[in-house]
């Protein structure tokens, strides 16, 4: 693909800066009650990010792993375990589809890589086992999606570059967010920074795998 100015044209300058608003308003809301603008604001940054995919002519596996993003989004902005099981579903498959994106661009690995995927072993490894330990009914869905994510994260290391800066932003995230929904206490102090940093680290990581598998 070829290097390509995401601000290049009208259309594309608008859907950035609709992600960008939709980002800015949800962190803006994130403590206020589930409402429509809360979840239309929170659904737009990842949409749009689809959007500038679409207009780029960027891989079709993006753009469908955007959407689904955006899908576990809407579910996610509301609360209870069905808007949970919603948003795990969205984003088990946003990373299904991320996993086979990731390998058909880097097929080999090398040396080099060995590092970073033993990094991500041990980081799904560790996460994962202590949220399947507390999640009760829900461990099996939850397992699932830690092995998806690792399975980006690794495609991330053997692309490297933004792809795999983002990817890490995104296990990061959703670490963050399995721990505040089965390891961290209700009451706790921590949980006035778990939602901010779970978003801003998600929607930078999407923003960067989406500029890197675009230049």
């Amino acid at each position: 693909m070829n290097g390509i100015d995401l601000t290049g044209s009208y259309a594309i300058q608008l859907a950035s800066l609709a992600s960008l608003l939709g980002f800015g308003l949800y962190l803006w809301m994130l403590r206020r009650p589930p409402s429509l603008v809360r979840t239309v604001a929170k659904t737009l940054s990842v949409l749009a990010l689809a959007g500038i995919a679409g207009l780029e002519g960027g891989p079709a596996l993006l753009i469908a792993a955007l959407l689904l993003s955006a899908m576990g989004d809407a579910f996610l902005a509301h609360e209870g375990d069905v808007a949970f099981l919603g948003g795990l579903g969205s984003f088990l498959l946003a990373h299904v589809l991320y996993v086979v994106l990731f390998l058909s661009l880097a097929w080999e690995m090398t040396i080099a890589d060995l590092p970073g995927l033993i990094a991500v072993v041990v980081f799904a490894l560790g996460i994962g086992t202590a949220m399947v330990r507390r999640a009760g009914a829900l461990a099996l869905p939850v397992a699932l999606y830690v092995l998806a994510i690792a399975g980006m994260g690794a495609g991330g290391v053997l692309l490297g570059g933004w792809v795999l800066l983002g990817a890490a932003l995104f296990m990061i995230s959703d670490a963050i967010l399995g721990s505040e929904k089965f390891l961290i206490e209700k009451n706790s102090p921590m949980r006035r920074l778990t939602a901010p940093a779970v978003w801003i680290l998600y929607y930078v990581g999407q923003a960067l795998i989406t500029l890197g598998l675009l230049v």
